[in-house]
């Protein structure tokens, strides 16, 4: 019988993993090991090297470890349900003229979900993952907070996450950074993986290359979105663009040359337009968000401030919120670059996560007026 409980890891075979799972098992849990194959790259149709989490080398890793130590270890096969649902969101994202972020999805629909399944079938009281923040209960809600090693922190990822998973989920890494891990890979018999390289790319875009992905995965899309009006932000036609889902919010390279530098402040798929400004063009001082989820409190209050985060390695912005129809209007205190729609917007007290959503474009944000 273990002192704390069963708990099932999610071991991607990365140290950060690995060593959460290690953790675990020398507090006294009863750990069981779970790997989750997401993707193939022999799908993605491109010619390079498996990495990152979902490679053979990476399996036996994680299988090692568990076998080493001495508690149970699984693969789990989801690779329908993460298709049919990332991968297909991923692209209609970029169709509707916004810019997604398929890993905060894939954490709070797929793996969290495949998780509390299988955590449910083998009779685990919590699941374990090696996410930089930390989790705590108050006032009866499972709240997270960013992790102490403000370089790794990663609850920006987890603001999907609904309250019966977050107070079955333990993250042991929280109060401890990088530099701490990688010592504990080196003392637990691990150099190699306190060596290991960390991938950032999204798994089933292996070569950062999105737009070929894209035109991979639907038929003729060149063909249909190419020539669209490259346009001012006073509307003058100033050039024809490739196809607007090849375009993102922010973007400055691969655009045309009109004797100063330009960025893409908008993207209208309707008509199949994209904007160009300057670089002031991209700052603004509101947004809507909508697909709202709170973590701290129930509700947002009318007025309530927030920093928010607008991408993963913002460092986030002082702002009001205000509530409506299920929308937020988040209103900064200084003007922000960048606003993407399709981003996740997240909003924090402090060190805690409030919550967060998806930007709007602006047609579906004209709630507010």
């Amino acid at each position: 019988m273990s002192r704390h409980g069963k708990v099932l890891v999610a071991m991607s075979g990365g140290i950060d993993s690995t060593v959460t799972a290690l953790m675990l098992h020398d507090q006294g849990y009863e750990v069981v090991g779970i790997t989750m194959k997401t993707w193939d790259y022999a799908s993605a149709g491109t010619s390079k090297k498996e990495t990152g989490c979902c490679n053979l080398d990476s399996f036996n890793d994680a299988r090692a470890a568990a076998v080493h130590h001495g508690f149970s270890h699984f693969i789990l096969d989801i690779r329908d349900e993460f298709g049919d649902f990332v991968i297909n969101n991923f692209v209609d994202e970029y169709l509707a003229g916004r810019t997604p972020n398929p890993c905060v999805l894939c954490n709070t629909h797929i793996k969290w979900r495949a998780l509390m399944k299988r955590a449910d079938a083998l009779d685990c009281e919590f699941i374990a993952t090696g996410h930089y923040a930390s989790i705590r209960e108050e006032d009866g809600r499972g709240v997270i907070s960013k992790g102490v090693d403000e370089t790794k922190d990663q609850s920006y990822v987890l603001w999907g996450l609904d309250q019966a998973v977050i107070k079955r989920t333990l993250l042991p890494l929280g109060t401890y950074r990088k530099t701490e891990i990688r010592q504990m890979a080196f003392d637990y018999g691990y150099p190699e993986l306190a060596k290991k390289a960390e991938s950032y790319e999204i798994c089933f875009v292996p070569d950062n290359d999105y737009r070929g992905f894209l035109k991979r995965k639907v038929d003729g899309l060149e063909e249909q979105v190419d020539g669209g009006n490259f346009v001012l932000t006073d509307g003058t036609v100033v050039g024809q663009h490739k196809g607007y889902p090849f375009y993102t919010v922010g973007q400055r390279k691969g655009l045309i040359a009109l004797g100063r530098p330009i960025y893409v402040t908008e993207i209208i798929p309707e008509t199949n337009t994209v904007v160009l400004g300057d670089e002031s063009d991209l700052e603004k001082n509101e947004m809507t968000v909508g697909g709202i989820n709170m973590v701290k409190y129930p509700e947002i209050t009318n007025g309530m401030e927030a920093i928010t985060k607008i991408r993963y390695k913002d460092k986030g912005a002082l702002s009001n919120l205000y509530t409506e129809d299920g929308l937020v209007k988040v209103r900064f205190y200084e003007n922000v670059k960048g606003i993407a729609p399709g981003q996740s917007a997240v909003f924090y007290d402090g060190n805690d996560l409030i919550g967060g959503g998806i930007i709007r474009r602006k047609s579906e944000a004209d709630i507010f007026g």
